[in-house]
């Protein structure tokens, strides 16, 4: 299959995603949704494929939404389309992941930021490189987090740790992810892919079905609170991308410098 915004490989058993704008930090584009759905559902639906590994271009993970798009989209006064703000193709994607009945890993080889570390989060063993850093750093432009993050982060971390990261929107490096539990492993940048895929080969080498029901059975209690929580959290980043304090922290992004919000 043929993708403009990610690589998609299989081998041994394992589908390789790359987010792959690696000059933006492999932001996330309406195009790089779309595929990132199509690969998650192709692989899932796949024989061939027992485990997926996402990860990222370059020397990032996923630095989340493109600021720069919605600056453009502030200042032209563009907005999404309804269906995509009744069930956003993010929450689709989400879903799917969290549905799919194969693991799926995340290698987090640079930053993760916003929604780029909600996707991380909704990947079932995250690992991590020493160069990584992850923040949900939402609040940092006026927003509200999506993606999951407010369902996945207190889950692992706590809801004091959780409320203290999404509030701050700091990064925090490798090793304190390590200590949190957001992350399982650590390795070398050049050691990460490597690891990575001899975990994948592990599981692939493993029973499917019995993965299979595990999967299910690990998260079976917590699959319908994912969708009211993806549900809020569409109509709480409405709201808030509509207020001037979302503008500012944008455009404070772009013309780097610290944001003043206003509180409208």
């Amino acid at each position: 299959m043929g993708f403009e915004h990610i690589v998609y490989d299989v081998a041994d058993q394992v589908a390789t995603i790359t987010l792959n704008r690696p000059d933006r930090l492999n932001a996330l584009t309406p195009t790089m949704r779309r595929e990132l759905l199509e690969a998650v559902t192709q692989s899932d639906q796949n024989d061939e494929v027992r485990v997926m590994v996402l990860t990222g271009a370059g020397r990032g993970f996923c630095s989340g939404g493109d600021v720069k798009a919605m600056r453009e989209a502030h200042e032209s006064g563009t907005t999404n389309p309804l269906q995509e703000r009744i069930a956003p193709i993010r929450d689709r994607v989400i879903l799917a992941m969290r549905g799919s009945t194969k693991p799926i890993l995340a290698a987090i080889n640079g930053p993760a930021a916003g929604a780029g570390m909600s996707i991380a989060l909704a990947c079932d063993i995250r690992l991590a490189s020493t160069t990584a850093r992850l923040g949900q750093t939402f609040s940092r432009r006026g927003l509200h987090p999506d993606w999951g993050g407010t369902f996945f982060l207190p889950r692992l971390v706590g809801t004091a740790k959780a409320c203290e990261l999404i509030w701050s929107g700091r990064m925090i490096d490798g090793q304190e992810a390590l200590e949190l539990g957001i992350v399982s492993e650590l390795a070398e940048p050049d050691a990460l892919m490597p690891r990575t895929l001899e975990l994948a080969a592990t599981l692939a080498a493993g029973p499917p079905v019995a993965i299979r029901f595990s999967k299910r059975a690990i998260y079976r209690t917590m699959e319908p609170d994912l969708r009211e929580a993806l549900e809020f959290e569409t109509q709480a980043q409405q709201v808030c991308s509509q207020t001037s304090d979302a503008k500012e922290g944008v455009l404070a992004f772009t013309e780097k410098r610290e944001p003043k919000f206003s509180g409208t």
